[in-house]
């Protein structure tokens, strides 16, 4: 192995340690009590029984995959059929709108919080799960429709126009050709627009005001709000909020990479 691998080899190491040590951390202070927490050696479940003691852990994991799965599907359906109508349908328009998707991919959340927060609350959204849905799927769809469409764009225009010598229509092509070949990027949409989602608190904390309709993040900005805030507990609900991210990540992440590299080449 020649000295520079090695010294690539020994940074790549360094940084992995660095980046897994907040992970290792908190499953190991998930299994401890406070005392243990505070310096009694051993480990132990108590951490554990106390967040499903103090926590409606299971609805609100139920409720997060609601949220989550609601926003994707909108977000879904309108950058792929975005992307498809700005890539392949071309018209003297289609720049503006293309140029429009990119601005607002530049607007921060915080500026558009409260009057977003004003409009759910005249429109009743903020009861249930629909106010975060809608917000989420109007921060993604943005970024998912600049991906989708320079996702398109890398199909062979003669593709497309070969269906249409054999007498299909351009929503029979969308659906029975574009779609199963931008399988990659409608994965790759999904894996980050789930992460983002689910690892959200502020908009969860605004947008969903009744308790029994919260999410995950929220239950464990609540749970450590209080004055005295129990950190393995903490640290348990934390592993338990991660787990799910984590686990979509490391099942799709080959088609995560194949995705943003082939829309990046595109």
């Amino acid at each position: 192995m020649k000295r520079r691998q090695i010294w690539i080899f020994a940074l790549m190491v360094i940084l992995a340690v660095v980046m897994l040590y907040p992970f290792l951390f908190m499953i190991n202070t998930s299994f401890k009590s406070n005392v243990q927490f505070l310096g009694a050696s051993g480990h132990s479940m108590l951490s554990w029984h106390k967040l499903f003691n103090a926590l409606p852990v299971g609805r609100e994991l139920i409720n997060s995959t609601v949220v989550c799965a609601g926003s994707i599907f909108i977000i879904l359906i309108v950058s792929t059929m975005a992307g498809y109508s700005l890539s392949k349908l071309r018209s003297r328009a289609s720049w503006i709108f293309f140029i429009g998707i990119v601005g607002a991919m530049l607007i921060p959340l915080q500026s558009i919080i409260i009057p977003a927060y004003i409009n759910a609350s005249h429109w009743n959204l903020l009861s249930g799960y629909w106010g975060a849905i809608f917000l989420y799927a109007a921060l993604g769809t943005p970024f998912a429709s600049f991906l989708m469409t320079s996702y398109f764009r890398g199909l062979p225009d003669e593709l497309i126009e070969a269906a249409i010598c054999d007498g299909l229509s351009y929503r029979r092509i969308f659906s029975k050709i574009a779609l199963p070949l931008a399988v990659p990027a409608i994965v790759t949409v999904i894996v980050l627009q789930f992460i983002q989602i689910w690892d959200d608190l502020l908009v969860g904390l605004l947008f969903i005001q009744d308790p029994n309709y919260r999410t995950i993040t929220v239950g464990l900005g609540a749970l450590s709000a209080g004055r005295t805030t129990d950190i393995p507990v903490l640290m348990a609900g934390s592993l338990l909020s991660a787990i799910p991210a984590v686990a979509v990540y490391l099942i799709f992440q080959r088609q995560l990479v194949n995705g943003l590299t082939a829309g990046i080449g595109k």
